[in-house]
């Protein structure tokens, strides 16, 4: 839920549960009063103002009984005689939570709340009270009524008066009032624990959740997992930590893989490395010997020195493009170029080293003399001598073969390099061409290589806009596929004339 509409639902609740539940409170404490009242002086009818306002509700009810019975009075006294009557106007009275009394002289003639009329009959104001203010009251304060007094004359000449007392229950108002402020703090207090709860849930227990979440974050632990169904900003919060971890976790993986990959980089080029520097020493140590005592055999010494000094700047040449490659700054140089002339250079190029390798080539060209290609002469020669130099790596048989297919694919070339070697098994098949993978696990000198070489041919393959895929059989060779989009003139034509 968005901490907007939790605001909106927070002030609603804190402006409308107190209200209905006061209104409710009002009518329960309210109702139980008034039945009360009934209880106590046998009253039929009591409204809810009657209890908020019994001075002021009272008196105005009063006001109306005490002007109709002096219209009674000035138009048929005698019928305040007839109890029959009396008791008529009394169920009026009684409507508006008052009674009658009736006094003949100094004695009770007639009430319409005998229990209530005993006690309040000798508190009466005597016949002639001030009768010429029609709106004359008393406030008893012992007794909390509100009696009006009209006088009258008995057939028989007797004095009466008949009183409409109004009971005004101070007391009971203030009860009334009392309750309903106990009432009022117990609705807010009972509000207020609600929203406290609903606040608690809602809001600080995501963010202590997240803060405990974040601390795991601070001390490494990048395992602590926050998962929520959640909706709005906390629940943005939660999957935006989630996302965080995993990016952290990754970035972190990445940076312990790398760092790994990195020391086996360096003690495979150290290994690489140290391998020719020896055999030069060596050569050069027969050589100041003496051991070299014929033009031969100098000439043996010194090819050999200058094959070693060239796989030692293969090497270093490996590890400065594998740093090109982690900072994604390759250097290129495209041109046109004819495929059956680039490629036969490459062969003959590469036919000297295989001879001295005791390994037999085979060249095959089956695209059109014209044939040209968009690539970069030095990156493609690199995977070429890659690709060559991993089979001559791993080259076990006795007389070794490789053959170099140049095959027309209508809109691309495909370049085929397959040796006869060992072979590579299926379950490593998929993974020679990431960086650093070595099929062969007991690496040793003679078939030792930084692992780099097929990732870095992958990488320029993929950059020349083609692809590179190996198939291979254990124990009967491999074949490294690779494709390059042909140039076409007649399209390019098209795209100039076009733009």
């Amino acid at each position: 839920m968005k901490l907007r509409t939790r605001l909106f639902i927070t002030f609603g609740t804190m402006v409308i549960l107190p209200l209905v539940l006061m209104a409710i409170a009002y009518m329960s404490i309210g109702s139980y009063m008034t039945h009360t009242l009934q209880r106590e002086y046998g009253f039929e009818t009591v409204d809810y103002e009657t209890l908020s306002n019994s001075i002021q509700a009272s008196g105005e009810q009063t006001e109306l009984l005490f002007y109709e019975f002096l219209d009674i009075i000035q138009k048929s006294p005698e019928n305040l005689e007839d109890k029959t009557f009396l008791s008529q106007l009394n169920s009026q009275a009684i409507e508006h939570a008052s009674y009658i009394i009736v006094r003949k002289g100094n004695d009770l003639y007639y009430t319409g709340s005998q229990k209530a009329a005993g006690r309040i009959f000798d508190n009466l104001p005597p016949y002639g009270h001030d009768t010429s203010v029609p709106d004359t009251g008393y406030y008893y304060n012992q007794l909390q009524k509100l009696v009006k007094q009209a006088d009258f004359q008995f057939s028989d000449g007797s004095e009466g008066s008949i009183f409409i007392v109004t009971p005004i229950s101070k007391l009971f108002s203030q009860s009334f009032l009392m309750d309903m402020m106990i009432a009022i703090a117990l609705i807010l207090l009972f509000t207020a624990c609600i929203l406290t709860q609903w606040i608690h849930k809602g809001v600080f227990r995501p963010i202590r959740n997240l803060n405990t979440a974040m601390q795991m974050i601070a001390e490494g632990n990048l395992e602590y997992s926050l998962t929520t169904d959640e909706k709005g900003e906390f629940g943005d919060l939660f999957r935006n930590y989630e996302d965080m971890r995993l990016r952290l976790k990754e970035s972190n993986e990445e940076k312990v893989l790398g760092e790994r990959q990195n020391k086996e980089l360096i003690s495979n080029i150290s290994h690489d490395l140290k391998t020719p520097i020896t055999a030069i020493k060596g050569y050069v140590e027969g050589l100041m010997d003496g051991v070299a005592d014929t033009p031969e055999k100098m000439t043996k010494y010194v090819r050999t020195i200058y094959n070693k000094a060239n796989d030692m700047d293969r090497l270093i040449n490996e590890l400065t493009f594998y740093s090109g490659i982690n900072s994604n700054r390759i250097p290129y140089n495209f041109h046109r170029i004819n495929v059956n002339e680039y490629f036969r250079d490459c062969v003959e190029e590469v036919g000297l080293e295989l001879e001295s390798e005791n390994i037999r080539l085979n060249y095959s060209n089956l695209v059109d003399p014209d044939i040209r290609i968009i690539a970069d002469p030095e990156q493609l020669k690199r995977v070429i001598n890659n690709i060559i130099s991993n089979c001559i790596k791993y080259m076990d048989k006795p007389q070794g073969v490789i053959d170099i297919r140049i095959l027309d694919e209508i809109d691309s070339v495909r370049v085929e390099i397959e040796d006869n070697g060992k072979g590579i098994a299926a379950k490593d098949l998929s993974n020679i061409f990431e960086r650093f993978y070595r099929t062969d696990a007991s690496r040793n000198s003679s078939k030792g290589g930084s692992g780099i070489g097929l990732s870095i041919v992958k990488k320029i393959i993929e950059d020349h806009g083609g692809y590179i895929w190996a198939t291979s059989r254990e124990n009967e060779g491999t074949c490294l596929h690779f494709v390059i989009r042909k140039y076409r003139e007649v399209e390019n034509d098209e795209q100039n004339i076009d733009n």
